[in-house]
């Protein structure tokens, strides 16, 4: 479980870094229509979002509260990854080294 705490905060750390990158330095409506014209753009976003459907799917699974899993959805499909790194990072230290608990959270009960 150590491996998945420091992978989660590496995640953490570089997409705080890269996210403020991006919105200090670029240009998100110049940079967004840029990505559409492109396929491979196209293809990269349809992949990204894919992968935050399913790590989403996961967060509502975990989580019993409907307003919860709302609010980290909606941060999930604005913030990516950042999200998932911290949501994982929140669900390792709340497990406390029980991989039932990390993946299931509070269903992990019954």
């Amino acid at each position: 479980m150590q491996i998945a705490k420091f992978v989660s905060i590496v995640g953490i750390v570089a997409m705080s870094a890269v996210l403020i990158y991006g919105f200090t330095v670029g240009d998100f409506a110049l940079d967004g229509a840029e990505l559409v014209q492109n396929p491979w753009g196209v293809v990269s976003l349809v992949d990204l979002y894919v992968g935050f459907i399913l790590f989403s799917g996961w967060i509502v699974y975990r989580e019993k509260s409907i307003a919860r899993s709302i609010v980290w959805v909606v941060l999930m499909m604005v913030l990516g990854f950042f999200t998932a790194s911290l949501y994982t990072l929140l669900a390792i230290n709340a497990s406390k080294g029980d991989w039932k608990i990390f993946w299931m959270g509070q269903r992990a009960d019954g």
